[in-house]
């Protein structure tokens, strides 16, 4: 009988859940989300999770197919947006929930889902006990100077232009400092530098417009840091994507663009009194900001390659991309 206790022990183990958790060694914070992981097994039952480091050439990608090789049923991205956007990359498909413990800078994909940003603790109860939710990802097809061409995914944000030129300029010691507060200070700096450039674009495979921007972007959510509404009514479980051109003619045009982010969209758009306000005033002259949205979208760059980045990090340059939405291809642990 005493044989017949041990094996049934045995089994219940090995029948177990087991988490994985994929981290980021450079950044800080690393030690205390191993004790609330700890703790969080206990309480949920997990067995002892699975700990992959990224590395300098593979950010998270491989090491979530890792952990699907490992039979694992939860998947920890622990680090910046890069981290969780590259655990993502494997993830996508796959069925198997992904838990975030923001250790980054932006976190932006975090903020948007209001995962705590600033208590790895909290993060990780969520992780191991919040509620599953698909969301959607952003494909990019990217097309090199050369000719190369790449596939990366979207969780948040891509552009080309202004945006990659000001995150490719921000100061690395001062974002370590003041965190998203340094991209301001690069936005400063590259906007009296920036030039427009003309681009052809094609949405869900309609009519060729051609746009002279100084940005475009390509989103899943419309959540900036500080709380800026920059897209009214992104929603990350739409099965389309948000395209923003930037098309300012002058300073001035900036100031434009910067009052209707933060006093349109964060303010006015709140309440029916503010959205009647903006059908009474609006006009019928070319804007600053436009907003489209659709399943895929079409981009070829006129002229030399512009930059690009991908949800806060630079990617380089590109001559043309194609973005296309995968719905409902990522299972996120939230809350309620």
């Amino acid at each position: 009988m005493a044989s017949l206790g041990r094996q049934g022990s045995t089994d219940a183990a090995s029948i177990r859940p087991r988490a994985a958790v994929i981290f980021n060694p450079s950044k800080q914070g690393v030690d205390a989300v191993r004790d609330a992981v700890r703790h969080a097994e206990a309480r949920q039952g997990f067995a002892t999770s699975l700990w992959i480091e990224t590395r300098e050439h593979d950010p998270g990608t491989g090491m979530a197919l890792e952990a699907l090789d490992a039979g694992v049923d939860l998947v920890i991205a622990a680090g910046g947006d890069g981290t969780v956007r590259a655990v993502a990359g494997g993830l996508r498909g796959s069925g198997v929930p992904l838990g975030l413990v923001p250790l980054g800078t932006g976190n932006l994909f975090a903020r948007n889902l209001r995962i705590p940003v600033n208590d790895p603790h909290d993060a990780v109860v969520l992780a191991f006990s919040g509620f599953d939710h698909a969301v959607d990802v952003l494909v990019a097809e990217v097309t090199r100077p050369g000719g190369a061409n790449e596939t990366h995914v979207s969780l948040v944000m891509a552009g080309i232009g202004i945006d990659a030129a000001m995150i490719s300029n921000t100061n690395p010691d001062l974002k370590k400092r003041v965190g998203w507060l340094a991209y301001v200070d690069a936005g400063l700096r590259a906007i009296p530098a920036s030039k427009p450039f003309r681009i052809t674009h094609r949405l869900d495979l309609g009519r060729h417009h051609r746009s002279r921007v100084s940005s475009i972007l390509v989103a899943n959510l419309g959540y900036l840091p500080g709380n800026i509404e920059l897209i009214p009514g992104a929603e990350i479980d739409d099965g389309k994507l948000d395209v923003v051109l930037l098309q300012p003619r002058n300073v001035f045009g900036w100031i434009l663009i910067w009052r209707k982010v933060t006093w349109e969209n964060r303010v006015l758009r709140k309440s029916a009194v503010g959205r009647q306000f903006i059908e009474l005033t609006g006009d019928k002259r070319p804007s600053e900001i436009l907003y489209s949205r659709g399943r895929a979208i079409d981009i070829d760059i006129e002229g030399d390659p512009e930059e690009f980045e991908i949800d806060g990090d630079e990617f380089g340059s590109v001559e043309s991309v194609r973005f296309r939405v995968d719905p409902a291809a990522l299972i996120v642990r939230v809350g309620r």
